[in-house]
């Protein structure tokens, strides 16, 4: 279960909200009133947005873990990655502003999962000039 990438949750909302709605989801939600005097509002793609870059950072987290699971959850999130392009260039539904920034989002994860795991995986690795490798 912990190899099942996080951004899939936002992918799901969104289709789902995309599918069963057939209007925009840039209404605004709720707003309030800023110091300045500006009125700040908040809507359903705003807030879908904001759960994909706090789900990223728990992904990036999970990227510094080391084993097989590591492994998988990176070719998943690859899988997802895949799967949400073709999405956006094929379902009219998707084809959205705010889509493309969620596949941006999964973009960097699977770019950062990557980088993370074999910048860490190196360090993991000590070679002594031709005595051989120690594995610490």
């Amino acid at each position: 279960m912990k190899s099942i990438p996080l951004l899939v949750l936002v992918v799901g909302i969104y289709n789902a909200m995309a599918f069963a709605s057939s209007g925009s989801m840039d209404g605004i939600i709720w707003s309030t009133q800023l110091g300045s005097g500006t009125s700040w509002g908040l809507s359903t793609n705003d807030l879908i947005i904001s759960l994909a870059v706090i789900l990223l950072y728990v992904e990036i987290l999970k990227s510094t873990r080391s084993g097989m699971a590591t492994v998988l959850d990176h070719m998943l999130s690859l899988a997802l990655f895949v799967a949400c392009l073709l999405e956006f260039l094929f379902v009219k539904q998707v084809g959205t502003s705010t889509f493309f920034i969620i596949i941006l989002i999964t973009l960097l994860d699977v770019v950062a999962g990557f980088t993370i795991t074999i910048s860490t995986s190196t360090r993991d690795i000590n070679v002594n000039g031709g005595d051989g490798v120690n594995i610490s």
